[in-house]
C-alpha cells in the first residue's frame, strides 16, 4: 500500500514536471525583421567604397589614422574609463538579476534546528518545567506548471545581452569620443601655430610700418591699421589656448586621470593622416553590427518574455512542501529512531478576486512592449540615419577642403606679392592689410577643416559600429553561481527560437 502511495506521488511529481517544461503562457519572441534598404542613398566612389569592411579593421579602425598616441590614450580610456566601469557593473548586475529568476525553478531546502525550555503557568498548569528538542529539513517547490518564472529566465537572460550590448555601446562611443578630442586638440594645437605665425609676419610689418612713417614715407593711419591687425592676431591666441587646455582636460577624464594630468600632449605634433579608401559595406551589415540596436532588439525580447510572466498570473500554483526530521523532549532521546518526524504534501493556490490587477497587469506589459517594439524601429531609423549623415559629411569635407587649400596657397602668392609691392612704394598699407586678413582666415579655416575631416571619419567610423569587437580584450572573467546559457536553456526548457538569439 505504501509503495503504491509512493508510485503516486512520484508519477504525480513527473507529470508536474512534464507540464513545467512544455507549456508556457504568453507570446514566443519573434526577431522583427529591420527592413534594411539594399544600398546607402549616398553614392560611393573611390574614397568611400560599398565593400564590406573587415572585421577586424573596424574592430581597431583608429590604426588607420597611423598616430601611436592616440592608440595609447584609446587603451588608457579602455583600462581608466569611469563610464566604461559603470556599464560593466551593469553587465554583472543583470548576470545576478539572472541567476536569482533562474534559481526560483529549483527547489529550496532549509536546515532548522532548536532546543527549547517552556515553564508553565503556577496558575494553570502547575508552574511545571519542560524540554523539547528538533532539528531536520524543510523543503518546498513551487511547480512553474505555466511557465512564468521559465519567462522571467528569458527576461533576465534577455536584459544580460542588453546590458552587454550597452558595454558595447559605451566602449564605441568612449573610443570614439577620445579621438574626437584627441582631433580637436591637435586642431587647435594647427590653428595656434598658425596665428603665431601669423603674428610673428604682422609684427614685422608693423615694425616696418613705423620705420617707414618716421621717414615721412606714410601716414600715421597706416601706423595704426597695422597696430591694430597684431593686435586683432594676439587677440586670437587666448582663445585657442583655452579651447587646447579644456580638450587636454577632457582627454585626461575620460581616460580616468585628473585634468592636467597628461605631460605627452605638451609637445606639438601633427593631425593623425587619413586613410586612402574607407569600406562601408551595406547597410543590413551596419543593423547586425550596431550595439544600440542589438540593445533595443534584445529589450524588445525581455519585454516580451514579460508578457508571459504577467499571464502566468491568472492561472494555479502548485507547491510541494515537506519536512523530514527529528524531536524528542530530552536531547538524549533525539537521534533515536522514535523521534523521527516527517510531512508532506502539495498545496495549491488561485487567484478568484483581485479586481482586475492581473489582467491590468497583462495589458501593461503588453502596451510596454509595443513601446519597446517602436524603440527599436527608432533605434534602426537613427542609426541609418546617422550612417548617410556621416557619408555626406566625410565626402562633402573632402571637397572643402580642396577648396580652401586653392584658397589658401592664393592668399599666401597674394600676400608675398602685396608686402614686396607695399616695400617698393608701389601700393598703400590698406591693401596689405586686407591680403593679411584674409590669409589668416584662409589659413585657419584650413586647419579647421583638416580637423574636421579626420572627425568625420571618426563618427562615420562609430556610426558603422566600429569598436565592438574591441570589447573582447577589456572585459574580465565573470564568475557566476549558474552553468552557462545553454545548460540553463537545457534545465528550463527555454528554446533558442524564443530568446531570439
Amino acid at each position: 500500500m505504501q509503495t503504491f502511495r509512493l508510485t503516486t506521488c512520484l508519477a504525480a511529481v513527473w507529470i508536474c514536471l512534464t507540464l513545467t517544461g512544455c507549456f508556457k503562457v504568453g507570446p514566443d519572441y519573434v526577431k522583427p525583421d529591420p527592413m534594411a534598404p539594399a544600398t546607402w542613398h549616398t553614392s560611393t566612389d573611390k574614397m568611400i567604397t560599398s565593400k564590406r569592411p573587415n572585421p577586424e579593421d573596424l574592430a581597431t579602425w583608429w590604426n588607420h589614422l597611423n598616430d601611436p598616441l592616440l592608440t595609447s590614450l584609446i587603451q588608457q580610456a579602455v583600462d581608466g574609463n569611469l563610464d566604461l566601469q559603470q556599464a560593466q557593473a551593469r553587465l554583472e548586475q543583470a548576470r545576478a538579476r539572472r541567476d536569482i529568476s533562474w534559481a526560483a525553478l529549483f527547489p529550496s531546502i532549509d536546515v532548522t534546528g532548536s532546543a527549547t525550555k517552556s515553564r508553565s503557568s503556577e496558575n494553570r498548569g502547575g508552574g511545571s518545567e519542560s524540554n523539547s528538542y528538533s532539528t531536520g529539513f524543510d523543503a518546498g517547490w513551487e511547480l512553474d506548471l505555466f511557465g512564468g518564472n521559465q519567462r522571467g529566465v528569458e527576461a533576465s537572460q534577455a536584459r544580460i545581452e542588453a546590458n552587454d550590448a550597452d558595454l558595447h555601446d559605451v566602449l564605441v562611443s568612449l573610443v570614439a569620443e577620445v579621438a574626437l578630442n584627441y582631433t580637436e586638440f591637435r586642431t587647435y594645437q594647427s590653428r595656434l601655430q598658425t596665428a603665431k605665425e601669423n603674428l610673428t609676419a604682422q609684427e614685422d610689418i608693423y615694425t616696418l610700418t613705423k620705420d617707414r612713417q618716421k621717414s615721412g614715407l606714410i601716414t600715421e593711419l597706416a601706423v595704426q591699421q597695422a597696430r591694430y591687425l597684431v593686435s586683432s592676431t594676439r587677440a586670437q591666441i587666448p582663445v585657442l589656448l583655452t579651447g587646447l587646455r579644456e580638450t587636454s582636460n577632457q582627454l585626461a577624464v575620460l581616460v580616468g586621470r585628473s585634468p592636467g594630468s597628461l605631460p605627452q600632449l605638451q609637445k606639438t605634433a601633427p593631425l593623425p593622416t587619413l586613410p586612402s579608401t574607407i569600406a562601408v559595406g551595406i547597410p543590413a551589415d551596419t543593423l547586425q553590427r550596431r550595439p544600440d540596436i542589438r540593445r533595443a532588439e534584445r529589450l524588445l525580447a525581455a519585454q516580451t518574455a514579460e508578457i508571459g510572466v504577467a499571464e502566468a498570473d491568472l492561472y494555479p500554483s502548485l507547491r510541494l512542501g515537506g519536512s523530514l526530521g527529528l524531536s524528542a523532549l530530552s536531547s538524549s532521546k533525539l537521534f533515536t529512531s522514535g523521534s523521527r518526524t516527517y510531512s508532506i504534501g502539495p498545496g495549491i493556490s488561485w487567484p478568484l478576486f483581485d479586481a482586475g490587477a492581473i489582467r491590468a497587469n497583462i495589458r501593461l506589459q503588453t502596451a510596454m512592449q509595443k513601446e519597446a517594439l517602436a524603440h527599436y524601429k527608432a533605434a534602426v531609423l537613427g542609426a541609418l540615419q546617422e550612417v548617410e549623415n556621416a557619408l555626406v559629411a566625410y565626402a562633402q569635407e573632402q571637397e572643402r577642403n580642396k577648396a580652401l587649400t586653392e584658397s589658401a596657397e592664393a592668399a599666401q602668392e597674394a600676400s608675398t606679392l602685396s608686402e614686396i609691392q607695399y616695400r617698393a612704394g608701389l601700393i598703400n598699407f590698406s591693401e596689405v592689410l586686407n591680403v593679411r586678413r584674409t590669409l589668416l582666415s584662409y589659413q585657419d579655416q584650413l586647419a579647421q577643416s583638416h580637423g574636421t575631416m579626420i572627425t568625420n571619419l571618426i563618427r562615420l567610423y562609430k556610426a558603422l559600429g566600429g569598436g565592438w569587437n574591441f570589447r573582447e580584450t577589456i572585459e574580465k572573467p565573470q564568475k557566476s553561481t549558474a552553468t552557462n546559457t545553454e545548460d540553463r536553456n537545457r534545465a528550463t526548457g527555454i528554446r533558442k527560437s524564443e530568446t531570439g538569439t
